[in-house]
């Protein structure tokens, strides 16, 4: 995690992870991710409940992935690993699938 106006960055590595997928409108999916962090990672300590919400198009595609705290943006942002990571999730077939369900029109 990079922390803005901090030259120090730390790598978390991921060990699971659980979403909750909801469509927010005609374009856009919004996915939060709780996760569990490997035990070599620890998540900076100024951080109380780190999630990360994931804004994709409603056929799939990423198109930011944003860090929060207690459900909020906050002052850090992904590292190109971390982000490589969470998009490896999201790009899953079965999370592929979950996307495209809450995507159609009931």
């Amino acid at each position: 995690m990079i922390k803005y106006g901090l030259d120090r960055i730390t790598e978390l590595k991921f060990r699971s992870f659980q979403p909750v997928i909801e469509r927010r409108d005609e374009q856009w999916v919004d996915i939060t991710l709780r996760f569990e962090l490997a035990p070599e990672s620890e998540a900076p300590e100024d951080l109380i409940d780190l999630t990360a919400l994931v804004i994709c198009t409603i056929d799939g595609t990423i198109v930011q992935m944003v860090p929060h705290d207690e459900g909020c943006d906050c002052e850090y942002q992904f590292t190109v690993s971390e982000k490589e990571q969470i998009a490896a999730f999201i790009m899953q077939p079965r999370i592929q699938a979950d996307i495209q369900k809450v995507s159609s029109p009931s």
